[in-house]
């Protein structure tokens, strides 16, 4: 009995390690305290414009029966899902630019993946049935309220939240099915993929292809999406004969295939590569800029150039200051 007692105690200390891990610390950009009062005020100003811009949005929307259009009821999720995305990050992250304990508990670590990851997969989807959407409405105008009916995007919308939830459960069952033993410091400022991948004392091999498969995957089908609608879209704007009508579908299309080019490069860019070209600063960039900046610049992206948006907002700011 006495000689199984050195394997009975390696097997306890083991079985110690893999479950010791209760909280994670997120380590963030810098540990200069000049630099992270600069970070703070910055992502505190992004953060708030974010929010006034896409809820301001949404308010727009439903206030102004004008915009009672399937474009504008997608560009009011869209505008919602960008409050929410960047939301389950950046509070977490201001906070840890100026306390001193940079933790975040296990299922605060899990919430917040979940959410990020669900919403961002719902906003991939929900571009590409924004493409759909405009496909419709120019191609064939006058079929638009038939074939885009409520039944219609509003089951659109469902489907891309079903996709973002799905992709979001997997996703995060898949990274905390891992055993987290050795460091808890993740290089990171809020709970992403990667940065967890390289922290666990488990082979993540299966986890790599898992996230590989379902990023491209999702970004395949999304972008094949907007690619055919645009194509099509294209051969509708070579048949106009009208230079109004076209400036006017260039000037709604630009809009939409900017926010999806910049989107979906990011996402690509994160994601799309092997875990030995992983670099902790680079990813933090990029992962910062779709999850708090993109949502910052949707607002201006598509409101700056859409002449319904603008008059309802002068509409609504004359209301208020009378």
């Amino acid at each position: 009995m006495d000689r199984l007692s050195p394997d009975l105690d390696i097997y306890n200390i083991h079985l110690k390690n893999k479950t010791e891990v209760t909280m994670f610390i997120l380590m963030g950009f810098t540990d200069d305290f000049d630099l992270k009062i600069v970070l703070f005020l910055l992502f505190l100003a992004i953060y708030l414009f974010t929010l006034i811009g896409n809820l301001g949005l949404v308010v727009l929307v439903i206030g102004d029966a004008r915009l009672h259009t399937p474009m504008y009821y997608f560009l009011s999720v869209l505008s919602f899902l960008d409050a929410c995305y960047s939301t389950a990050v950046t509070p977490k992250m201001l906070v840890n630019f100026l306390a001193e304990d940079k933790s975040i508990s296990f299922i605060g670590c899990v919430t917040q993946m979940f959410l990020f990851v669900t919403l961002g997969t719902t906003e991939a989807f929900l571009l590409a049935a924004m493409a759909y959407d405009r496909y419709v409405a120019i191609y064939n105008p006058l079929l638009y309220s038939v074939s885009m009916s409520p039944r219609v995007y509003v089951s659109l919308i469902i489907a891309s939240y079903v996709a973002g939830i799905a992709n979001g459960t997997m996703d995060t069952v898949a990274t905390f099915s891992l055993s987290f033993c050795g460091s808890n410091e993740i290089s990171h400022v809020f709970c992403d993929i990667p940065p967890l991948l390289a922290i666990s004392c488990s082979d993540t091999q299966m986890n790599q292809l898992i996230l590989f498969y379902s990023v491209g995957g999702i970004e395949i089908v999304t972008i094949l999406i907007v690619l055919v609608s645009y194509g099509f879209i294209l051969l509708a704007i070579l048949k106009m004969r009208s230079a109004e009508g076209r400036r006017k579908v260039f000037s709604t299309c630009g809009s939409h295939l900017t926010g999806v080019s910049i989107y979906y490069g990011t996402i690509l860019f994160s994601y799309m590569r092997p875990n030995s070209s992983y670099d902790s600063n680079h990813d933090m960039i990029v992962s910062i800029f779709y999850t708090i900046v993109i949502p910052m610049l949707n607002p201006v992206i598509y409101s700056l150039r859409n002449k319904d948006v603008k008059q309802a907002m002068k509409k609504l700011l004359k209301e208020v200051s009378n």
